[in-house]
């Protein structure tokens, strides 16, 4: 079998039952509750929109709070990463990163990573994309 690939372009992952079927249904709920109310505005109606809405904002923060979560081992893991990696003169330098670009960083190869800092560290990448389009060896991520 193939080994994948994983590029920029093609590292954003969806998880079909949630982004394709629990979303779109918890959101046709809440519409539907909004409709409810609109055509028969009773005390049970009002009811079920607010359930339907408390629904709706649970699924988007369970998301939410994962992503926190994984980010927050991430950045764990690039610190201790970078720890290993980086020359003497850049280690002390490493809580200069922010959270996004210590994020952006972990796509490159251990090669990569000092050169990528310093030019993260001189400000010539900026943003999270700037750092993950600057990465010439990508290091899958398929957990």
């Amino acid at each position: 079998m193939a080994e994948q690939v994983q590029s920029y372009k093609k590292h954003a992952r969806w998880l079909p039952a949630y982004h394709f079927f629990v979303l779109p249904v918890l959101l046709a709920n809440t519409l539907n509750a909004i409709r409810h109310v609109w055509l028969l505005p009773t005390l049970g109606m009002f009811f079920q929109l607010i359930v339907a809405v408390a629904l709706l904002m649970l699924g988007f923060l369970a998301r939410v709070m994962t992503l926190t979560v994984q980010d927050r081992v991430i950045r764990l893991e690039m610190r201790l990463r970078l720890r290993g990696v980086l020359p003497p003169d850049l280690q002390p330098r490493i809580n200069e990163l922010t959270h996004r670009q210590l994020v952006a960083m972990r796509f490159a190869s251990d090669a990569e990573l000092t050169e990528l800092m310093r030019e993260v560290l001189e400000g010539k990448l900026a943003t999270s994309n700037e750092i993950k389009q600057r990465v010439k060896n990508w290091q899958a991520d398929w957990l």
